[in-house]
Formats: structure tokens, C-alpha cells, sequence
């Protein structure tokens, strides 16, 4: 990775889930992290600011995740976007692909190493 700032956005209504990835993506130098539990929140940030990658949680409570991949594809068809959950059906990975999910991932993660290999890929594809 070169020496650019990638903006990374984390929205899950786990709070661990938020609190271990921002812990593990911010010891890389090259990421600044933004962690939301609530997706509406969320929203109006990614929204407002130049965001390289959202990592967002398929169910939470307040709108699922496909429901904010929609809105967020909306006002940016070009936002990359993985979709993390820990219920996966093959019905919510053709949704979330066929909203524009750039790519998707299980929880709990393999590794952190994996994911944050994955998070590269997406942000230099």
C-alpha cells in the first residue's frame, strides 16, 4: 500500500464488532476509522464526507443493512461497500451483490489479517 489515507466507515450494532475492528484497522497507518452503531447515523456521514469503504452489518435493528446499501448506492453508485453478517443466506448475498455490495464477509471473521487483506483489495480495485 502507498502512502494514500483510505476513509474507512464501520457500521454494526455490536459494539465489540466495532471496537475490534477499529482497534485492528487503525494500527495501519494508511486507514482513519469512523465506527456508527446506529445506521442512521451513519447515513448522514457517509453522506457528508468522502468515505472510501463502508463495512457494514446486514442485521441491526434499527434499518438492516441492505436497506442502507440501497440508500448509500443511491447518493453514491460508485461507494465500495463489504457486507458483514453472521447470518448468511444465499438470498441476502445476491441482494447485497445485486444492490452493489462490493463484497461480503462472515462473522466471525477467520482472521483479522484475511479481512484486512480483503479491505485492501477493495480499496485498490
Amino acid at each position: 500500500m502507498n502512502n494514500e489515507k483510505y476513509s474507512i466507515v464501520i457500521v454494526d450494532d455490536e459494539t465489540e464488532i466495532l471496537n475490534v475492528l477499529s482497534r485492528f484497522l487503525t494500527r495501519n497507518a494508511n486507514f482513519s476509522v469512523s465506527t456508527y452503531s446506529n445506521p442512521i447515523t451513519a447515513l448522514s456521514s457517509i453522506g457528508n464526507a468522502k468515505v472510501d469503504l463502508v463495512l457494514l452489518d446486514i442485521m441491526m435493528p434499527q434499518m438492516n443493512g441492505l436497506e442502507v446499501l440501497e440508500k448509500i448506492k443511491v447518493n453514491n453508485p460508485e461507494q465500495k461497500v463489504i457486507m458483514m453478517t453472521a447470518y448468511s443466506t444465499l438470498d441476502k448475498v445476491l441482494k447485497s451483490h445485486k444492490e452493489g455490495a462490493t463484497n461480503y464477509v462472515m462473522k466471525p471473521f477467520d482472521s483479522l489479517q484475511a479481512l484486512e487483506k480483503k479491505i485492501i483489495e477493495v480499496l485498490k480495485s
